[in-house]
């Protein structure tokens, strides 16, 4: 009880200060917010480490894709993978809720860094357009789209369908796939007290190759990654 209030107070208090510290960034060039968002994702795992003594492991490095453009598939059980997984890869761009850019100061940074937002089962002009917007960024950036097919965190345990969208989005982009694995939800719940003394892996898996049906991917990717949880496990 007493670590999960410490760790709560100095992580919050942390990522308060770095918001405030970079608020001039949000008057310059995008790659400076982008160097404040990496700066959260050490933040974040520097924390798990000295308040709740959390091993943080990274499996299967050698996935990585570096050679050509991709987007990252991963699971979500946690507030974590939303600020490590900056410090692992060249800034990836988001895809959220609309609502998340109306808060103050947050919002500011979700939008300087070009964040994809989308109304949750409504049709709107942003809706309809989603997808173009999506392919618009990725073919004029280096930066590489991260999705959470789950759509939402989910308990440690629980393994949801993953979303259509997501197989939507690997048939509009028609590049490669970085699927990835991460048991955060272990150490850092999406409710609840959080566990010390326990390791978070984040795990690489092999990329999945465009030409799939949008079926035969979502299938592959929720297979992999499924797997890869319950070896996790």
């Amino acid at each position: 009880m007493i670590k999960n209030y410490i760790f709560s107070l100095f992580f919050f208090t942390g990522i308060i200060f770095i918001s405030f510290i970079f608020l001039p960034a949000l008057l310059l060039p995008r790659q400076v917010t982008l160097f404040g968002g990496k700066i959260m994702g050490y933040w974040s795992s520097l924390c798990l480490k000295i308040f709740l003594s959390t091993k943080i492991k990274i499996k299967g490095e050698k996935n990585i894709i570096r050679d050509k453009k991709f987007f990252i598939a991963s699971s979500h059980q946690s507030m974590f993978e939303t600020f490590f997984l900056q410090t692992l890869f060249n800034s990836p761009v988001f895809i959220l809720k609309k609502e998340l850019l109306l808060i103050p100061i947050f919002g500011w940074y979700l939008k300087k860094i070009g964040s994809i937002s989308i109304s949750r089962n409504k049709i709107t002009r942003e809706n309809l357009t989603f997808f173009d917007n999506i392919k618009k960024i990725v073919n004029n950036s280096n930066r590489p789209l991260i999705i959470f097919p789950q759509a939402t965190r989910v308990l440690p345990n629980e393994r949801p369908p993953f979303k259509k969208g997501a197989g939507r989005i690997y048939e509009e982009l028609k590049i490669h796939c970085q699927p990835i694995a991460i048991n955060s939800g272990y150490v850092w719940p999406k409710t609840g007290e959080k566990k010390p003394n326990k390791e978070i892996t984040i795990s690489i898996l092999k990329p999945i190759n465009p030409g799939l049906t949008r079926e035969e991917f979502i299938l592959t990717l929720e297979n992999n990654i499924y797997s890869e949880l319950d070896f996790l496990n």
